[in-house]
């Protein structure tokens, strides 16, 4: 498929078969449109917390912290939209609760014909897909304009939360401890941890750990870059100090996680 085109890709092609892509606080550098078919779960956007199952849309901008636990038996669709398009995407993160039995079905129609376009794969595929992307982003457009999805005003924890995950997002591997986000924002360490596990129902230290441990597993699983050189990116002090905190976080050393991901990959 052509670099940069649209794809219409599975949950489980999403999380390439491994849970923590999906449930580990994270952010992209592409845009999501997330269509929930089945399944009930928990969501995590713009610094919040969310309930979330069947015929819900998911808006993720690419650069925003997100994390989507929707267990085994969740089923739904992605429109992964490289940054940079023509198409056009709501600048801020949304849960869409669609109800209405018509606007469900445009869109699971939009989205299963956008992929059989793409398994064809025939000549002008890239031009087609960005067209399937522009009647979805379309469908999104509509939707945000409907009264019953106007977004509900936020409260000073939600607030606080928010722009600490932009943080997050923006600075995680810069050596910067909770604390010093905290300083950053005006508040003491205290107030944002009450902040973020009000809104999000994790701490604030809990959200820096799991962005660190995602881009750390990331690397591991993706590149062939050694582990001490992982450790020196993210901040760490040391190879052996990051080792500890993959096996405190994941039971299993770098080692261990890398060689599990190539079996893994085989298999496949």
């Amino acid at each position: 498929m052509v670099q940069n085109t649209l794809k219409i890709l599975t949950l489980a092609q999403l999380s390439q078969g491994q849970e923590w892509r999906l449930t580990l606080a994270h952010d992209r550098p592409e845009h999501l449109i997330i269509w929930i078919t089945r399944g009930q779960g928990r969501l995590l956007l713009h610094g919040k917390r969310h309930g979330i199952g069947t015929h819900n849309a998911i808006i993720v901008p690419a650069r925003e912290l997100f994390a989507l636990d929707l267990g085994k038996q969740g089923i739904g669709q992605a429109l992964v939209i490289p940054d940079g398009t023509d198409v056009t995407m709501p600048e801020m993160p949304r849960l869409l609760r669609i109800r209405d039995a018509a606007a469900m079905n445009e869109l699971t129609t939009l989205l299963e014909a956008a992929g059989r376009e793409q398994s064809a794969a025939r000549a002008l595929v890239a031009r087609s897909m960005d067209a399937y992307g522009t009647l979805i982003s379309v469908w999104v457009q509509r939707q945000l304009g409907r009264e019953e999805h106007a977004p509900a005003r936020r409260n000073a924890a939600a607030r606080l939360s928010a722009a600490y995950c932009a943080r997050v997002t923006a600075h995680f591997a810069d050596t910067m401890t909770m604390a010093d986000h905290a300083q950053a924002l005006g508040v003491t360490a205290t107030h944002l941890t009450r902040a973020c596990k009000a809104a999000t129902g994790k701490t604030a230290a809990d959200l820096l750990t799991e962005r660190i441990l995602y881009e750390a597993r990331s690397l591991l699983v993706t590149t062939k870059v050694p582990a001490q050189d992982i450790a020196r990116h993210l901040g760490f002090g040391s190879a052996a100090y990051f080792t500890r905190f993959m096996q405190h976080h994941t039971n299993a050393t770098p080692t261990a996680l890398r060689k599990a991901s190539a079996s893994l990959s085989q298999v496949a």
